[in-house]
């Protein structure tokens, strides 16, 4: 166990064993930006907290119609979700290291993981990540395992968040990344054909991508295994209500942000990445894997199996450094994917599609509107092109109640004046009619 100092004294003599001041400790971070005091004010009555509280959270613009998206959405989620998570076995579990003592969250977990499986079409799944974003980094890590090669390509079509992950996370470490640049909302084949080689471990694309069109990757999907290098595909999971699954695209690893199941946008977190895969690949993902056993009286029973993770087994043999799960946004996944079935999944994804397709026809019929790409399919979300700066209208449209879309300035040059407008089951006509109305005034 490692040793915390409680005391100033036994603070002191660690910094004296290490042969450093506290000082030392801070001298990365540039003087203008230390704390200058720790002088905390006086503690306060429960009741003024609360009023100090509710004021500063009155602040928070919570009342606008939310048009946003980006990889998290404002979908509806039904009571019984978190009347089910918030019961106290659920709420307060930790990680069940006893199966003597966890069989009901080792269960929910071994459903969790078939409910990815069955949703993604792949074989095998783990019990869960932080986020999308971190998700697609273990992925590529889990390629370059299998593969035993340095070299990834990745299309600049996946989402700009997840990039700027994948790159922070791999700067200090020999891997080549290669960015590939879409065309017309579409991964460019030619270019990432040109790319791969016999030194590529993989490609990562995104299905829909960030700009919310849809494609079939089947191609891509033989050209890479041709190359002895794997598909990875990041996918947003309530599309696949309507849309082909990953898996039967060819892909070798599955990932996305399972936010969309069921989990408050909640000003970002905590969320949940989820990983699929074939199965003669799952001894090298991370994570752990919640297994069906039984006993030697034949009774049913859940353990954890495959947990090749640096708190199991020695650091140098682990698949990855990730020391905890999500499991209670991983039960919120299964509760809610349970309440909707198959049926229920396939009504919200067509109700997606359809309403942003009725979006997409008002929007663009504003004098001045355009459709950025003209591809032919896109679920959810699609790009507008703008007479002026995006985020300046952005900012207008807030003052009128609505949180608009997304500028697309910061992540893709030459498109300042484009914005990505997300649609979800919750966004009604009304709503759309009266988003049209603000964009046309404000125009």
């Amino acid at each position: 166990m490692p040793f915390i100092a409680n005391t100033k004294k036994q603070q002191q003599e660690m910094l004296d064993e290490l042969g450093m001041t506290m000082d030392d400790l801070f001298a990365d971070i540039p003087v203008e930006l230390r704390c200058k005091s720790f002088n905390l004010p006086a503690g306060k009555s429960e009741q003024v907290v609360r009023e100090q509280l509710a004021e500063l959270a009155d602040k928070n613009a919570t009342g606008l119609t939310c048009f946003m998206g980006g990889g998290f959405y404002d979908h509806f989620i039904p009571a019984a979700v978190k009347a089910i998570v918030g019961r106290s076995e659920f709420y307060t579990a930790y990680t069940p290291y006893q199966p003597e003592l966890s069989q009901g969250t080792l269960q929910a977990i071994y459903e969790y993981q078939s409910s990815i499986c069955r949703l993604t079409e792949m074989e095998a799944a783990n019990a869960s990540l932080y986020d999308g974003g971190t998700a697609m980094y273990e992925a590529m890590l889990m390629a370059l395992r299998i593969t035993r090669r340095n070299k990834v390509i990745i299309d600049d079509s996946v989402n700009p968040i997840y990039r700027v992950i994948i790159e922070s996370y791999t700067r200090n470490l020999k891997i080549e990344l290669v960015q590939t640049h879409c065309e017309n909302g579409q991964v460019n084949r030619e270019e990432i054909l040109a790319a791969l080689d016999d030194e590529t471990a993989g490609v990562i694309l995104q299905n829909p991508n960030f700009f919310g069109c849809i494609d079939d990757f089947s191609d891509i999907a033989e050209a890479a295994h041709d190359k002895g290098a794997l598909l990875m595909v990041s996918c947003y999971p309530i599309s696949l209500g309507i849309l082909k699954s990953p898996g039967e695209m060819g892909a070798d690893i599955v990932t996305g942000e399972g936010q969309s199941l069921g989990m408050d946008l909640s000003f970002g977190g905590p969320y949940l990445g989820f990983m699929a895969t074939r199965e003669k690949y799952v001894r090298k993902m991370p994570g752990r894997i919640a297994g069906k056993t039984e006993d030697r009286q034949g009774r049913r029973g859940y353990v954890l199996t495959l947990q090749a993770r640096e708190q199991h087994i020695r650091r140098d043999k682990a698949m990855s450094n990730i020391c905890s799960n999500e499991a209670l946004c991983a039960l919120t996944a299964q509760v809610y994917l349970s309440l909707l079935g198959k049926r229920g999944l396939r009504e919200v994804a067509q109700l997606c599609a359809d309403k942003t397709s009725y979006a997409y026809q008002r929007l663009t019929a504003i004098p001045s509107v355009e459709m950025h790409f003209k591809a032919k399919y896109f679920f959810n979300e699609f790009v507008v092109d703008l007479p002026c700066d995006a985020a300046d209208v952005v900012g207008r449209l807030i003052e009128k109640g609505f949180a608009a879309g997304f500028p697309l300035r910061r992540y893709y040059k030459g498109m300042e004046n484009s914005m990505l407008i997300a649609v979800t089951e919750k966004r009604t006509k009304q709503e759309i009619g009266m988003l049209a109305e603000a964009l046309e005034a404000v125009l």
